[in-house]
């Protein structure tokens, strides 16, 4: 049976009208239960009995079509849904049920959290989980190319997600290749790749994950305003959506998480014939011969999926490789590209970009100069991937209007409490300035912040010993302080480096080389040899570093690593037995595993 409107009506109004209502039947003992749970608490509350209301099956219904629940009982407080019994008590349990009734009634909302990424999502959903009345506004400008994409923000829709999914493809090629060597008749030169089933593919995932974000802010309770916000004034958001319809909310918190999207280089057409990862990942026809521009992880990343899936491609780094990350690794991750068949034009800027041909793909020529010679280059390629770095999507959203001081890169400054400089407004994950750009870092922030304003925590994120992992064909994972922030902090007298190559089992049958994979550690010989630097380069590089940056978090010692005893035959025991200095100058050859 469908609600009725006049029945819906009813309902919704005695959610808005009562701080604490309560759908019943008179002789339903979970209902009792609850009644109970409130009068001995002092609680108010209104209670409507279901069955003995002349409708109340078509009530059933209308509450069905709102919250998703048709049993009783069924809790609202403050405009919102709690849920049945289990969830009413568990909310008292854990502190959240009198945190809710002292929802403030002076704005729309307790928390408006502008930007739907992975940080904004997580603060939201448990902001919604703590009862809160929570908002998220989320609106994804297009690209320059006109691509565009749902809820979840970079990392699920042209970031970590597709990225390690499309290196999982040219992963498996290379197993092509590897698998002659153990008996399998496969030719590896023979095997064709479908870009278009791969993008079909990954898209599709990709969609799954949109609808879940979704649900998920349903089931918590969550507004989902697929708008684009601008603060007027510190409590006031002016949202517009795709129709042009604007909306105006007010919250008593606001957090600010709308992410960081990729810089074009300051010439003419670059914005018309350059794509980045923000048009590669849904990109409807293969790249072919491509030029990635940049030597960040994003550009070294896609360099290396695109030639693993048998592309012809090139990269042209400005000055260094992996800016931020330890430089030893880098060059090794650069090297290996090259290695891979990967053309590298080192300390190359572009100075032109001109379509000389349409099509999908069409053609374009690039021309560039030396940084440190009059050498210049031209060359015509297929696609121009840049990747040169990102910028905040803070600069349009109205910080001055709020009083919201930020910088000239639209980085916010704030404290250890991600609060910025006006105290009822945050900033979270690539936005907020000096904070590691990585999803989990901005998904443990959200969820603390969320405790903090609203469950009474304590706890601040701590953003030391952040471990990451960068998907270039030979993987690089790291945890702690590279070797020159090593030196910069402690001297270099006083810390030591312990390193070694090392021989992956699986890669001794097929041939691969034995001076590729490499691991080292940095010690603080002043605190007893903690262990202030880890990076790895190898195979699953992202799962042997995890466990690792757990020990790291406790303090470990290189005596305590030294006693661990290694699972054989991994990759990772070669943590355990390092015992080669950097500055002995020892050969760490490996020979064998």
């Amino acid at each position: 049976m469908a609600p009725i409107p006049d029945v819906q009506e009813r309902v919704q109004k005695l959610i808005k009208e009562n701080v604490v209502m309560l759908f019943s039947k008179s002789y339903c003992p979970y209902c009792k239960e609850i009644k109970k749970l409130f009068n001995s608490l002092g609680i108010s509350f209104h209670a409507l009995e279901l069955d003995l209301e002349e409708n109340g099956e078509a009530l059933q219904m209308a509450l069905l079509e709102l919250s998703g629940q048709k049993t009783v009982p069924n809790t609202y407080i403050n405009g919102v849904h709690l849920g049945g019994a289990d969830a009413t008590k568990s909310a008292h349990s854990e502190g959240r049920l009198l945190s809710m009734l002292s929802s403030s009634s002076e704005y729309d909302y307790d928390l408006v959290v502008i930007g739907g990424g992975s940080g904004g999502l997580a603060a939201a959903k448990e902001a919604g989980r703590l009862g809160k009345k929570v908002a998220l506004c989320d609106f994804v400008k297009p690209s320059p190319l006109g691509t565009a994409w749902g809820l979840g923000g970079t990392c699920v829709n042209v970031g970590c997600i597709p990225k390690k999914l499309m290196h999982q493809t040219a992963l498996l090629g290379n197993s092509l290749k590897d698998a002659q060597a153990f008996g399998w008749n496969v030719n590896a030169e023979t095997v064709q790749h479908d870009w278009a089933n791969l993008v079909e593919g990954v898209q599709n995932y990709i969609g799954s994950l949109n609808w879940g974000y979704r649900v998920a802010l349903r089931e918590k309770s969550v507004a989902y305003l697929n708008a684009y916000a601008e603060f007027v004034d510190q409590h006031t958001i002016k949202t517009k959506n795709k129709r042009g319809v604007e909306k105006v909310i007010t919250a008593n918190n606001v957090i600010v998480a709308v992410g960081e999207r990729p810089k074009y280089p300051d010439l003419p057409n670059a914005k018309e014939l350059c794509i980045t990862s923000d048009d590669l990942f849904s990109l409807q026809h293969c790249p072919g011969k491509t030029l990635v521009i940049g030597a960040s992880y994003v550009a070294l990343e896609c360099a290396g999926f695109l030639s693993g899936l048998g592309l012809d491609v090139t990269v042209m780094v400005r000055s260094i490789f992996l800016r931020g990350f330890d430089q030893d690794m880098a060059e090794r991750a650069g090297n290996y590209l090259e290695k891979e068949g990967i053309r590298v034009w080192r300390r190359f800027v572009p100075t032109a970009i001109e379509k000389i041909e349409d099509g999908a793909p069409g053609k374009i020529r690039v021309s560039c100069k030396c940084t440190d010679s009059d050498d210049i280059k031209t060359e015509e390629f297929n696609t121009v991937l840049v990747a040169i770095g990102r910028e905040s999507c803070t600069k349009t959203i109205g910080l001055d209007n709020a009083g919201v001081v930020s910088k000239k890169n639209g980085k916010i400054p704030t404290n250890d409490y991600d609060q910025t400089n006006v105290s009822h407004i945050y900033s979270i994950g690539d936005n907020a300035e000096g904070r590691p750009e990585l999803t989990p870092v901005a998904i443990q922030a959200g969820v603390l912040l969320s405790k903090r304003l609203f469950a009474g925590s304590k706890i601040k994120c701590d953003y030391d010993n952040v471990p990451t992992t960068v998907f270039t064909p030979l993987e690089y994972s790291a945890c702690g302080l590279s070797e020159e922030k090593a030196i910069e902090k402690y001297g270099e007298d006083n810390i030591e480096v312990y390193h070694s190559d090392f021989w992956p089992l699986e890669w001794t049958v097929a041939g691969r080389g034995n001076e590729d994979c490499y691991a080292k550690i940095i010690t603080n010989l002043q605190e007893n040899e903690r262990v202030i630097g880890m990076h790895y380069m190898g195979p699953n590089a992202g799962e042997v570093m995890q466990g690792y940056a757990a020990a790291m978090k406790c303090g470990m010692t290189k005596a305590q690593l030294d006693q661990t005893i290694g699972i054989h035959p991994t990759t990772a025991e070669t943590f355990t037995t390092l015992n080669i200095t950097k500055r002995s100058g020892e050969s760490i050859k490996a020979n064998g595993c």
